[in-house]
This record gives C-alpha cells, structure tokens and sequence, in this order.
C-alpha cells in the first residue's frame, strides 16, 4: 500500500513543481547570460574592450555573493511563493534596464543590483526541492530542474541571435530590443509564482488526503533521521569546513558554467561566422549536455555514489577547454564546447545531492546558500580571466587553460571531501 502511495505522490509531485520551476530557472538563466550574445554588436556600440566587458559581466557575482545567505534564509522564514516572487519580479524589471546602459558605469551597476535581485533564486529552489523529495529522489530531481541551463542555451541562442537582427527597429539597437523582450517573461512569471507555488507539503491541497500524509510523514522521518548526526543551527550552515570545500569545489564548476555562457558565442564567432550561424551552432553543445546530465544524475541516485560522478564529470570538463583552446576548426570547437557542457553540467546534480546529507533545518538554508554564494564567484573569475586574458594576449586559450585548472581543482577537493568526511562521520552519514 504503501509503496503505491508512494509512486502516486512523488510522480503527482514531480508534475505539479517541477516543470514550472524548470520554466523559472530556464527565463532565469537566459536574463542571466544573454549578455554573451549583446556583446556580438553592443561592445562596439559602446565601445567595450573584452576586460570591461569580463569584469562587468562577473561583477554580477558581487551582488549574489552580498545578497544570497540573506536572501536564502528569508526564504525559508516567509515561504518560497512569496519570496521567489519578489526575485522573479525584481530581476525582471532590471534585466529590462540593461537596454538603456550608456557606458561602463552604468553597464557594472545594473549587472551588480541585477546579482542582488537574482540571490536566492538557486539555492533558494535547492532547499525548497528538499522540503517535497527525499533525499533518494533528490539528484535526479535536481538534474531535471538544473537541465533548463543547457535548454535554456540550446533554444534562446537562436532567439537572441534573431533579437539582435532587429538592428534599428523604432530606433534601438538588437542588443536593446534583446534585453527588453527577454526581460518580460521573468515578470510575468514572478506574479504567476504568488498563485501556483505551494510553500509546504502540508499546504498541499492539490495531493490526495492520503498522498499529502505519506509525503508530511517521510518528509518528517528523514528529517528525524538527520538528526543523530546533521547539524541544523543557523552559523552551522556557514562555519561546517565541509560547507566550505563545497563552495570551493562549485567554484570551480561556475567559473566553467560562466565561461560557457558568457563567452562562448565570441569564442564561436572568432572563426568567422555570422550572427545568426553563432546562434544555431552555440545550441549544439547544451543539446547534448541535457541528455548526459540526466543520464549522469540518475545513475547516482541508483548507485547512491556522489564523489566520483563529481570527479569524472569535472576532469571532462577541464579536458573540453584544454581542447577549446588549441581549436583549429569551427567542428572541433563546437565539439570541444559540447564535451565542456557535458562536464559542467553533469557534475552538479551530484555535488547539490551533498550538503543535505549533513545539514538540516536552518542549517541547510543558509549552508546551501553559502556554497551558492561563494562557489558563483567562479561567475566572476572565469569570464573576468578570459576577458583580461584575451586583451593581454590576442587569444582566449589562456583563459580557458586557467579555467580548466580550477575545475582539476574542483576534482581534487572533492576527493579530500569525501575522504575527510568518512573520517569523521560514522557510517551513512556522508555521501559516497
């Protein structure tokens, strides 16, 4: 009986929350990296050299870094209907303002405050996940919300592309017209969220009256069983070195993520192709990162084994910018950009599946927030290193090499992790 409640409950949940906040994540991400495909024709309108435009595109990662603790644990205290509402709404709005930057100032204020209204966004939608799944459903779950990245890629760089093609139209440029039109959906959907979101299983009163009381009743038992050896106080989150090191190793995956998203349609235009060409190829990569990243996911949860799908994915990663850099050909760096995406995107259900493993209640909030926070600094260092690299050099093999090195070192760290916390914890409560 049980079990079929089970089944019931979990795939009645899974598509009642998890299409819709994959829609958020999708517009999310879009409003957060379109700015890779303004550069193709706003840097010579505003005259941008690529370490302004680095340095600006990262300072983004400021403002998230300041907001996101804070941000993540209002969440937890007001609800997340209400707060991812405020979110949605208020990148939205800013999102929009970036078709009226005049100059470099402007251009690094709206990218900081743009930081500032999207923190909590992620991690935010990562805690709420561990009030609706438990922890055996919770990777695979993670890569299907996670997946709107790539998609996200895959279909808005031919939108983007398109948008800018609409050069003088009532007198705005592509890259204006770009922003505005991408900027709408993030509002609408943030009034949606007021009325579709559900805080709590408890408030559920879409489940069955037997569904909400298997799922009230797991989710307190997991809960219950965490607390032998989870920690659940509010500096706990912040100061477990564990917390840490997997801020350190996200890090390393954001600065690849960042480096994908922001820099990737120059990488593919310095061959030579048009806009619209930059488009469609820049969607190749993503297209093939979604499938291994469910894949990849699922064969965690199935295997119960965190550490080595961390490890594998980001030394894929790290060998697909190696290979971006010595590209010679428009094929070869499509295909090294595709191995990246790969890398990048399979690494991250499994690393998001462990801080919940030793952390719970108010702890979780703000430890999970936390290694959002710092490891989405990688957001400024990997697209900041390409930009001033790229000036200094001609090239962006350079910064792409210094990338590759930090996701080795996101490898690295996570075998100490994994190693130090069997050591300190009895068993069952690390991640393999």
């Amino acid at each position: 009986m049980d079990r079929s409640v089970e089944q019931a409950t979990m795939r009645r949940v899974a598509w009642r929350l998890v299409p819709f906040i994959c829609l958020l994540y999708f517009v999310a991400f879009i409003d957060r990296v379109n700015i890779g495909f303004a550069a193709l024709t706003m840097n010579k309108d505003l005259g941008f050299t690529s370490a302004v435009f680095g340095f600006g595109a990262g300072v983004f990662f400021f403002g998230y870094f300041l907001f996101e603790v804070p941000s993540n644990y209002i969440l937890d205290k007001v609800g997340a209907r209400l707060w991812i509402a405020r979110v949605m709404i208020t990148w939205g709005m800013l999102s929009g303002a970036f078709a009226f930057i005049q100059g470099e100032t402007s251009f690094y204020v709206l990218r900081f405050l743009l930081g500032a209204a999207e923190a909590g966004f992620f991690p935010g939608i990562i805690l709420y996940l561990t009030y609706w799944f438990p922890a055996r459903y919770r990777a695979a779950v993670v890569s299907l919300f996670m997946a709107a990245a790539p998609i996200s890629v895959l279909l808005g760089s031919p939108l983007s592309s398109a948008l800018l093609e609409m050069e003088g139209l009532l007198g705005l440029h592509g890259w204006q017209w770009m922003f505005i039109v991408e900027a709408v959906p993030a509002v609408i959907l943030g009034v949606v969220v007021l009325f579709y979101l559900t805080d709590r299983p408890e408030k559920a009163t879409w489940l069955a009256d037997d569904q909400r009381a298997w799922l009230v009743a797991e989710m307190d038992a997991e809960r219950a069983g965490k607390r032998v050896h989870a920690k659940h106080g509010l500096m706990a989150g912040i100061t477990d070195i564990r917390v840490l090191a997997l801020a350190l190793i996200y890090l390393g995956t954001s600065a690849g993520l960042y480096t994908l998203g922001i820099w990737a349609p120059q990488i593919i235009r310095s061959f030579g192709l048009s806009t619209l060409a930059v488009g469609f190829l820049n969607a190749v990569p993503p297209t093939i990162a979604v499938v291994a990243m469910i894949l990849w996911a699922r064969h965690s949860d199935r295997t119960g084994e965190r550490t080595w799908h961390v490890v594998v994915a980001c030394l894929v990663a790290a060998a697909g910018l190696m290979l971006a850099g010595g590209a010679a050909s428009t094929l070869a760096v499509v295909a090294a950009l595709s191995l990246v995406n790969v890398g990048i995107s399979a690494a991250k259900p499994p690393l998001w599946a462990m801080p919940t493993m030793f952390l719970s209640g108010s702890a979780a909030a703000v430890g999970i927030a936390t290694i959002n926070a710092i490891g989405n600094l990688g957001g400024f260092v990997g697209p900041w290193a390409i930009g001033w690299i790229k000036d200094r050099t001609g090239s962006f093999t350079g910064g792409l090499v210094f990338v590759a090195a930090l996701l080795v070192l996101s490898a690295v760290l996570t075998l100490v992790v994994a190693r130090s916390g069997r050591r300190a914890e009895p068993a069952g409560a690390t991640a393999r």
